[in-house]
């Protein structure tokens, strides 16, 4: 049974801060549990850029960020010596970038033509998991904000495709995401946001 209410509480109850810069609306919160969350909503379209999450250890030290939605731009700098310890280009790169209507990842780097690929939803494990016929890739991801409403994932709701060595998947979000995301918004409009400083960007 779906329950969006407790997750709407939690925010709710959290400190917010909101910043307005470079089109880009961020909210800081600080959730009741101590745990930071950082999104970053299109200032023109209100869509999610960036949602990522970050808890202190049990000595009280903060953690690295946790990215859930989005890329993270700020990168540490590398020293000569890690220089080649750096992950392939041509290695896969998995993203999640949503819109409106449906959650949605991108695979860069996996050449295989569309039939090569399977995507089903694993409703026990509350996972997706991709395959490929040629076993050249596999992964397994969640949908956190599925988890946090309770709702079962659907097989019906999956759709893919493949472009530029690049695989797109999309999850159409149910009508209880979409009603909680309105709520969410309507939360964010009592934020009052600030135009000057800057809002710290940690590497993950």
């Amino acid at each position: 049974m779906a329950d969006t209410s407790a997750w709407l509480d939690t925010l709710r109850k959290s400190r917010k801060t909101a910043l307005v810069q470079d089109g880009r609306r961020k909210i800081h919160f600080i959730l009741p549990d101590g745990k930071e969350l950082v999104e970053e909503y299109d200032v023109k379209t209100n869509d999610l850029l960036v949602r990522k999450w970050r808890t202190k250890s049990i000595l009280g030290r903060e953690g690295k960020w946790e990215i859930e939605v989005g890329e993270q731009f700020c990168r540490p700098t590398v020293s000569a010596e890690a220089e080649h310890l750096r992950e392939s280009s041509s290695n896969p790169v998995f993203t999640r970038k949503d819109n409106s209507k449906s959650f949605q990842w991108r695979i860069r780097n996996l050449p295989y033509p569309l039939a090569t690929y399977s995507i089903t939803a694993d409703q026990e494990n509350r996972c997706c998991i991709i395959r490929t016929s040629n076993k050249k890739y596999y992964k397994k991801f969640t949908i956190p904000d599925m988890d946090r409403a309770n709702l079962p994932l659907q097989q019906a709701a999956i759709t893919f495709a493949h472009s530029n060595n690049t695989l797109i998947i999309s999850y159409k979000k149910p009508a209880e995401i979409l009603d909680m995301e309105k709520q969410v918004q309507k939360e964010l409009e009592k934020v009052k946001s600030s135009r000057e400083g800057d809002m710290e960007c940690s590497p993950s």
